[in-house]
């Protein structure tokens, strides 16, 4: 099987060559991979059900440990799919705190950061 990424593997039924489709992707196909679901008002305000977070979003946690926790996306590492949300940390053994990064699926998206123009531009359409 091929190493590099190609775009044929993300309609392979196999699981194995979807987690290679997405290891290996570039972080362009990557961006699509960090989307989280709109709250009950957006969806209805902008007709979509997810959208791909960025630096400023406001989102809830749903799962996990956090569960209930609001906060502002801090930053969203395309490399590892992840986003760190400002007070999310956890104690580590010596005392020190770390941030915690979380999954995208795990979030609800509930304030939209509209500064861009370009996002603006794609939620304006229906």
């Amino acid at each position: 099987m091929k190493t590099k990424f190609a775009s044929s593997w993300k309609k392979s039924v196999q699981p194995r060559k979807q987690r290679k489709y997405r290891h290996n992707a570039p972080l362009h196909v990557r961006q699509k991979f960090v989307r989280a679901h709109l709250s009950k008002e957006l969806r209805k305000k902008y007709s979509k059900r997810s959208i791909g977070l960025r630096k400023g979003d406001n989102v809830k946690v749903m799962r996990g440990q956090f569960r209930n926790r609001q906060g502002k996306v801090e930053e969203v590492d395309l490399k590892k799919t992840l986003v760190y949300i400002s007070g999310i940390e956890i104690s580590k053994k010596d005392g020190t705190k770390a941030r915690r990064p979380l999954h995208p699926s795990n979030l609800l998206v509930t304030e939209l950061n509209m500064e861009d123009k370009m996002r603006n531009k794609t939620m304006e359409r229906k």
